[in-house]
């Protein structure tokens, strides 16, 4: 009997042993098929045939190795052929597995007197080549639904399952403004599964910066792949002006105005309403006004091209100070009349309004009789108080004609103090020596020695207006020798002490004369008191009877 018809006796008494089994393999790797689970009895083996089952339960050999032989018969056809060994174990090993090779795989034994059969199912499992996020949205949108981004777990079998998490906490498709799409796909080439999610969110402003995660599993093992915070865009609800400068504003000052909506992205266009008139910016958020004045005063406005319901508005209020006074400048009033100002004001609010005279505080000018001492500098003040403020000058002149006041003798000095404007100027009925002479805010006083004594002396002032004269009776000789400012003797001084000289000098001189005189005539001798005596008692004598 030849061995083909042994085999066909054979197979019509095959023992299928024990119930199937299934082995996983890893795509691309050796599937390893043991044959009865590596257990296999070799006494009175004749052969061991490997196999696999068709989608048509039709079988298919494999390969097939004698027990007294080391050779191993290929009986696969092309697609096997070169894929297929048989292990010293006679177990089966199939290279480069791929979904293919799924399939009922039987390991038949053959013995002298029975026939047995294995059945070995193979899975074949591979993991995702990769887990990514495309079609990534820049920013979430505030109650609309926006597409964060779409999975992908590409190239597993079975298919891998997605979840999505914000925050790392999980979301669910039926939670409010959660959606969620899943999808697999098949490469019809490899069979393998690229499975699909695609989240659709609508957010809340709350959300803004949230981490959201796909998160990949398959058999147990999760990958993640988290996206960058994403900001929540949203329209302005509300719309802010804001002026620049903050504080008050003065006539003359650049004015920005700064318009702001809290939406995000925050808006860069925006429509100013100046006065009724609507001004366009676009791709700034400011309008500046330079070197404003009192016209500018006024309801500013600011809204959103898009919106213009959604505005907001400021008051400007430009301060100024408008003075004049009448009559200004340099004012020439004669002494005795009157001067009065007036005041001519125009502000933004009600001003604060202060006089100076040379510096120091005082009323509004107002005089019904003038006096020199009222002439001066006079500065009118109107201030906003820390706002701004503004000054006019008076230079009010008092003249007149000049008016002795005063003429005195004190000390061989004649003092005569007048006032007037313009300075008055002095002359005297006499030659005077000139002491000194001064002019303060009007008044002249002018000090003065005399030459003579016994003497009615006049003092007169004058000036472009007219003059004065007044007159005192000097009854003291000057005869101190006094030095004028610069230290040398005056020309009165020199001619005294020649005149002294002089008499002491002629005086010395005849007493001198006479002494001669007498001496030449013997009529002067010095004589002895005793003399005397003795002469007299002689002569009485010679005069008794």
């Amino acid at each position: 009997m030849d061995l083909t018809a042994f085999l066909a006796l054979v197979l019509l008494c095959v023992t299928v042993q024990g119930s199937q089994k299934n082995i996983t393999a890893w795509y691309g790797k050796t599937i390893k098929l043991p044959c009865n689970g590596g257990n296999l009895a070799l006494d009175n083996l004749i052969f061991v045939k490997w196999k696999y089952e068709n989608d048509d339960k039709s079988p298919e050999d494999l390969l097939i190795k004698q027990a007294n032989d080391n050779e191993v018969t290929i009986l696969a056809s092309e697609d096997y052929a070169s894929r297929i060994s048989m292990g010293d174990d006679y177990s089966l090993h199939v290279s480069q597995a791929s979904l293919s090779d799924q399939k009922i795989f039987s390991c038949m034994v053959v013995y002298i007197s029975n026939l047995k059969e294995y059945r070995l199912k193979v899975l074949v499992n591979k993991k995702p080549s990769s887990v990514e996020i495309i079609d990534k949205s820049e920013a979430l949108k505030k109650d609309i639904a926006t597409t964060v981004g779409t999975c992908i777990v590409i190239d597993s079998n079975p298919a891998a399952t997605i979840t999505w998490t914000k925050n790392k906490s999980p979301l669910k498709a039926d939670e409010k403004g959660v959606s969620i799409t899943p999808s697999v796909k098949l490469n019809p080439a490899t069979g393998l599964s690229t499975s699909y999610s695609t989240l659709q969110y609508a957010a809340t402003k709350e959300d803004a910066g949230a981490v959201f995660t796909c998160v990949s599993t398959y058999e147990l093992v999760h990958n993640e792949t988290q996206l960058e915070p994403l900001p929540v865009h949203y329209p302005s609800e509300r719309v802010r002006l804001d002026i620049v400068p903050k504080g008050p504003i003065n006539e003359g000052a650049n004015v920005t105005l700064r318009c702001a909506g809290d939406g995000n992205p925050p808006p860069n266009s925006f429509l100013f309403h100046k006065k009724g008139e609507k001004i366009l910016v676009e791709n700034s958020d400011t309008l500046t006004l330079t070197l404003v004045s009192k016209e500018d005063t006024g309801l500013y406005k600011c809204s959103l091209p898009e919106n213009e319901k959604l505005e907001a508005s400021q008051n400007i209020t430009v301060h100024y100070v408008n003075l004049d006074l009448s009559p200004s400048g340099r004012v020439v009033k004669m002494v005795g009349g009157n001067f009065s100002v007036q005041i001519d004001l125009e502000t933004s609010v009600d001003p604060q309004i202060s006089w100076m005279k040379n510096g120091k505080l005082v009323s509004q000018p107002e005089f019904e009789s003038l006096l020199y001492a009222d002439a001066g500098l006079y500065t009118c003040k109107v201030s906003i108080p820390g706002v701004t403020s503004s000054e006019k000058n008076i230079e009010l002149v008092v003249e007149g004609t000049p008016v002795i006041t005063n003429l005195s003798e004190n000390k061989e000095v004649l003092t005569c103090e007048a006032e007037g404007v313009p300075e008055p100027q002095f002359k005297w009925s006499i030659n005077v020596i000139i002491i000194t002479t001064s002019y303060t805010k009007g008044k002249a006083i002018q000090k003065v020695n005399v030459t003579e004594t016994g003497l009615l002396v006049t003092c007169s002032v004058s000036n472009k207006y007219g003059g004065d004269v007044r007159s005192i009776n000097v009854t003291t000789a000057n005869s101190g020798i006094d030095e004028q400012q610069n230290g040398s003797p005056d020309h009165a001084t020199i001619v005294m002490v020649v005149l002294i000289l002089f008499v002491v000098v002629v005086a010395a001189l005849g007493i001198g004369y006479w002494l001669y005189k007498r001496r030449r005539e013997g009529e002067f001798y010095p004589v002895d008191p005793r003399e005397t005596d003795n002469a007299q008692t002689s002569e009485t004598s010679n005069h008794t009877p």
